[in-house]
């Protein structure tokens, strides 16, 4: 009897920690989540089918929670606190759904659950055994796969009846879903009258998880919830990530994910505290508002739930607001890598001055901390911010600026100067601005953010590297120093194709969108190229009104742009074996 008992038990076991069939229990939930949120109105009765498929996710993902957490016990203790509060948090709202705890439970029951489901839909997923070596596919083609992947995902979630108020046609969708995955902000229907609030949840969803990347996000959970990773998944990661050694691949995810969900959370806040009660009423309202503008801040997407960006109404004037905003799309437009340097720079010179000033000791060696990348990035980056400040302020000042004041002059000018570089936030009317800011927007847009970051461009990095080297030339050296460091040749060799590729590119999306709409002019074109390759988002108002063709055209601009056009091209070439010869040198004539 007791070995009958014994196998029985097995075999519950066994069914409860079986991961693929919770996997397509979660699936089913998922669908049918999206279903309900998609397609059932507000007035219309909910279905009972929905309630128990729901349940049936939650009850078997807790029933093997507390499997693998009391009597297997596979899980690690970090694990184990977020699987309990899961458990518990859980329980609770099911009870409140079914009526057993109705009065108690104060919340809405149903976007809990529907959050519980998406919840449980990625641990699943991330629980199953995904190993890369059987995908005869390189990291390049998979992280473009990836992306599109998520576009043509987010295209089927807007298009649900419930994302919009009148229906969206596919084109449009598609036009949305790609801008937001891209992190561009071009926009061919107006975000806050033409998407519901669970449209705009969607494009945050696609915000998001595009702009820290498809594939962080699913390399890091997998790696949270089976507690580890695969030697040949860590070297496609380390290709991805550009991590040193293939130790610190998760450890980097994990720095990238606790530090933008962190910022972000903190420029709501933020946010929040300057919202005035007046212009967005209601808590709910202030919150999403706040969390909605502070992931588009710092994903440097651009979106905005107001009909004309930070240039509506009272928002124009609302300084504090600006400069947050404005702070978190410049630390996303820093990159990761600059983020950790410089945080690891501020902890060892904190500690050498608190070492130093116990022990009245002074200081003898300097390690070499700050790298040669972070300050090329941050002196690019500033040189940049200053010069676009200065000259939009002047050329600005009896225009656009005028009906500011003094402090105000100098935070739009501040704000106009950063914005370009990919952030495409806007507290003036861009196709306002006088012909000489355009000019200076060119360059700004086509630089655009830092490697490793949110934002898009032929990067800060790269423009320095141009710059050091005609400067070099014209010293009549043969290489580039800079920092008492030499360049290498290939990343010289990367810059200038990224470069060439880059204005390729525009100029040939110049040219087929004056084929497709000959009736627009030539410099709204051109802005609108140079801004959707570079992920700015920013227009001079010609969006909305370009044909089918050529909203296709700044689709594949705007994807090309945010994967990258050597990226494209390493995933569609062959990679060649290296060969153990050399050629003899021959110069070429070039001025």
């Amino acid at each position: 009897m007791g070995a009958e008992h014994n196998i029985a038990f097995a075999r519950i076991k066994s069914l409860f920690l079986n991961r693929r069939i919770g996997f397509y229990i979660a699936l089913i939930a998922l669908v049918s989540a999206v279903y309900e949120m998609g397609f059932i109105k507000e007035h219309e009765p909910k279905e009972v089918l929905f309630k128990v498929l729901y349940t049936l996710s939650i009850c078997y993902e807790a029933i093997g929670i507390f499997i693998r957490n009391f009597i297997v016990k596979t899980e690690s203790k970090k694990l184990q606190i977020v699987d309990l509060f899961f458990l518990a948090f859980t329980l609770f709202i099911t009870a409140s759904e079914f009526g057993i705890l109705d009065g108690l439970v104060t919340v809405d029951s149903q976007k809990w659950l529907h959050f519980a489901v998406f919840y449980i839909f990625i641990r699943s997923y991330a629980a199953l055994k995904i190993d890369f070596k059987r995908v005869i596919i390189n990291p390049a083609q998979l992280f473009i796969l990836s992306f599109i992947a998520i576009i043509f995902l987010g295209t089927a979630l807007l298009l649900l009846p419930n994302a919009t108020y009148s229906g969206i046609s596919i084109i449009n969708a598609l036009f949305t879903a790609t801008s937001a995955v891209c992190v561009t902000g071009l926009i061919v229907v107006d975000t806050a009258s033409y998407f519901t609030p669970f449209g705009q949840s969607i494009i945050l969803f696609l915000i998001q998880i595009g702009g820290i990347g498809i594939m962080t996000f699913a390399s890091y959970f997998s790696y949270f919830f089976k507690g580890g990773s695969s030697y040949n998944n860590q070297l496609i990661l380390r290709d991805m990530n550009n991590a040193e050694k293939i130790g610190e691949v998760f450890h980097t995810l994990k720095k990238i994910i606790i530090i933008t969900f962190l910022i972000e959370a903190i420029g709501a806040i933020f946010i929040f505290l300057t919202l005035n009660g007046s212009v967005v009423k209601g808590f709910s309202e202030k919150l999403f508002f706040s969390v909605f503008h502070s992931i588009s801040g710092f994903c440097n997407a651009g979106f905005s739930t107001l009909t004309h960006g930070l240039n509506e109404g009272n928002f124009q004037f609302n300084y504090p607001l600006q400069l947050i905003i404005a702070a978190l799309f410049i630390v996303g437009g820093l990159g990761f890598p600059i983020v950790f340097n410089l945080v690891t720079y501020l902890k060892l010179f904190v500690k050498r001055k608190i070492k130093a000033l116990l022990q009245y000791e002074k200081e003898r060696y300097t390690p070499w901390v700050v790298n040669i990348n972070t300050r090329i990035v941050l002196i690019t980056s500033t040189a940049l911010t200053v010069t676009g400040t200065i000259l939009f302020y002047i050329f600005e000042y009896n225009n656009t600026l005028v009906n500011h004041n003094g402090f105000g002059k100098v935070v739009t000018a501040f704000f106009g100067a950063v914005t370009p570089r990919t952030a495409g936030f806007n507290t003036v009317d861009t196709a306002s601005l006088s012909f000489a800011t355009l000019m200076i927007l060119f360059l700004l847009m086509w630089v655009g953010a830092s490697p490793g970051s949110t934002g898009g461009g032929i990067k800060t990095s790269t423009f320095a590297i141009a710059t050091l080297n005609f400067i070099s030339l014209a010293k009549g050296k043969d290489r580039i120093e800079v920092f008492r460091r030499e360049i290498s040749t290939l990343s010289m060799r990367r810059a200038f194709a990224i470069i060439s590729l880059s204005l390729l590119v525009i100029g040939l999306a110049i040219f087929a969108i004056a084929y497709f709409d000959s009736e627009k002019d030539l410099l709204t074109i051109a802005f609108e190229c140079f801004s959707a390759y570079s992920t700015v988002g920013l227009s001079l108002g010609i969006t909305d009104a370009l044909s089918n063709p050529s909203k296709g055209v700044i689709i594949a601009v705007m994807f090309i742009g945010r994967v990258s056009t050597l990226t494209l091209l390493i995933a569609v070439m062959k990679k060649t074996a290296y060969k153990n010869y050399k050629y003899p040198s021959e110069e070429i004539l070039i001025n």
